[in-house]
């Protein structure tokens, strides 16, 4: 039987960082845990101080992918990531390189409007073929 996981992402700003994935994967602020009416409750049965209260979980509104919780951290990124999100905004590379591009580069500019910057767009025969991106704490992901 599979492991059900989610992912725990460091940063400064949790609820930022939250706003952001949620219009990049299409989620949604999580639902409270279970046996608990709101968020509040569930901060105030584990002592959470009110000053790091605020959206930082998101899930997929379908149930299917990962939950994210956004851990506020004091100290910056400083490194490259050694794990990154692949986003195939563009259908993946089944799809033609005429047909995927147009929707990569549709959702960098989305995402560069939300915060994003653009780190490289590699190419593959002469052809853009990715795209990666960094969020708005310099997270790096791709769009493919």
């Amino acid at each position: 039987m599979a492991i059900r996981w989610g992912l725990t992402i460091d940063c400064a700003d949790p609820a930022r960082l939250a706003e952001f994935w949620v219009l990049a994967l299409g989620y949604e602020p999580a639902p409270p845990p279970s046996g608990f009416a709101s968020w509040d409750e569930w901060y105030d049965r584990f002592g959470v101080p009110e000053d790091e209260r605020g959206l930082d979980t998101i899930a997929d509104p379908d149930g299917v992918g990962p939950r994210l919780w956004f851990q506020q951290v004091p100290e910056p990124k400083t490194v490259k990531n050694r794990l990154h999100l692949d986003l195939p905004v563009g259908g993946g590379r089944d799809k033609p390189w005429r047909e995927r591009w147009p929707l990569v580069t549709a959702a960098a500019e989305r995402l560069i409007a939300a915060g994003a910057t653009v780190v490289q767009v590699h190419e593959l025969e002469g052809a853009p073929d990715h795209m990666v991106l960094a969020d708005p704490e310099g997270n790096e992901f791709c769009l493919v």
